[in-house]
């Protein structure tokens, strides 16, 4: 999942949050470190969206016992890293640590019974990073800028 409302800790947060916040306190230009070789792929499903297909099951008189909600489609991390510093605006380089795992080579859900129903994601990788950040930097950046005071 990725959209508004995302962790963003230090310590837990997924794949792209984590990036977006690395590339935030790496502005402008200064080095950002990503995990591994940014070869393994990974689906992204916007928070908007996951509510969408929601919306559209519980509308239906009849579902196939179990449902796959997501977009079908993987994105390597390195396009994510890459989206994901676009977003933010940051311009340095990305540095690959290749000592930290890059966890399993795929990870991408058959969703085609939900296709097959008609639903289909109507927000992008980009939007869910740019709708993420903005509501990182204004909910999570004044929140710590405030305990730091």
């Amino acid at each position: 999942m990725i959209g508004p409302g995302d962790n963003f800790d230090p310590q837990n947060s997924h794949v792209a949050a984590a990036m977006l916040r690395r590339f935030h306190e790496h502005m402008p230009n200064t080095p950002a470190v990503c995990w591994g070789t940014g070869s393994p792929i990974r689906e992204f499903l916007h928070t908007d969206d996951l509510t969408d297909a929601c919306l559209f099951l519980l509308q239906r008189d009849e579902l196939p016992s179990m449902i796959n909600v997501g977009t079908g489609q993987g994105h390597s991390i390195r396009e994510v890293a890459e989206a994901a510093q676009r977003v933010v605006g940051h311009t340095g380089p990305i540095e690959w640590d290749r000592t930290k795992p890059d966890g399993f080579p795929k990870k991408v859900m058959d969703v085609s019974r939900l296709f097959d129903l008609g639903w289909r994601p109507r927000r992008t990788l980009e939007d869910g990073l740019r709708d993420g950040y903005a509501w990182f930097r204004q909910n999570i950046v004044p929140a710590e800028a405030s305990r730091h005071a």
